[in-house]
């Protein structure tokens, strides 16, 4: 078993599995839905079904990369604010492999890329309730050691293709989850913004105009803003702006 020697906080617990068909789907299912530690983290060697967003699915060489998912309870976030827990995992990955190399960016709405090539996809689902989230659950899958991909995909990239080199994945997915909890920490001191604006900083085609593609077809747009819910808006070229949710528009690549 290639399993993961993890020093994490006291108030996780961790499984791993050698393999599953999705650590996002089993969280759902027992014996890991009754466990009470307010997070719940299992890892993966392999996924036959690795989700994606709106399934979309995930390549991963057994025992190469990072596959995990995680539930935790937060009750102090607002529902209306699910898209900041997005931005505080998507930039506890960006953050942890910008470690690592140059290049990292966010590609709205939580993509990780390297450049114009994509190094992590994750996906959060919300269980609400009232105004408040009861219980969130992320899947993340980050390609770390693979050599090469064999799927249509069409522009994965792992830290080794980039490094030349393999890189301990236990050591990145502790850097990752420490810097999720500080994240959630600026949420919960109510700073929002300040979690916002970074992720701002680190958006993929912040600036410039580049080519996007709508139910309308292609166009040349700029960034003018992503409101703290996730929606996107894009300035063309004459001035005029339309705002977009996701799957709404395409970056072409």
């Amino acid at each position: 078993m290639q399993s993961f020697k993890l020093d994490l906080p006291a108030q996780w617990w961790h499984c791993h599995l050698d393999q599953t068909d999705s650590t996002l789907l089993r969280l759902h299912e027992s014996p890991y839905n009754e466990r009470t530690e307010p997070f719940v983290l299992l890892t993966a060697g392999f996924q036959t079904a690795g989700r994606g967003q709106r399934g979309s699915s995930w390549e991963a060489a057994p025992n190469k990369n990072l596959l995990f998912s995680f539930r935790f309870h937060p009750r102090s976030i607002k529902a209306a604010q699910q898209f900041a827990l997005s931005e505080a995992l998507a930039l506890a990955v960006a953050d942890a492999l910008s470690e690592h190399t140059e290049g990292i960016c966010v590609k709205w709405p939580n993509d990780v890329y390297w450049h114009d090539r994509k190094i992590c996809g994750m996906l959060l689902e919300h269980d609400l309730l009232g105004e408040r989230i009861e219980t969130t659950f992320t899947g993340v899958g980050i390609n770390v050691n693979q050599k090469e991909f064999r799927s249509d995909a069409p522009n994965p990239v792992s830290l080794r293709q980039i490094l030349g080199r393999d890189t301990d994945r236990g050591t990145i997915l502790e850097n990752i989850l420490q810097r999720f909890m500080e994240n959630c920490g600026t949420l919960l001191h109510g700073k929002a913004d300040a979690l916002h604006e970074h992720y701002c900083h680190r958006l993929y085609r912040r600036d410039g105009f580049h080519k996007y593609r709508d139910t309308q077809g292609e166009f040349l747009a700029e960034i003018a803003d992503i409101s703290p819910q996730g929606m996107l808006t894009l300035r063309r070229e004459d001035g005029t702006t339309h705002t977009y949710a996701f799957k709404e528009v395409t970056f072409v690549l």
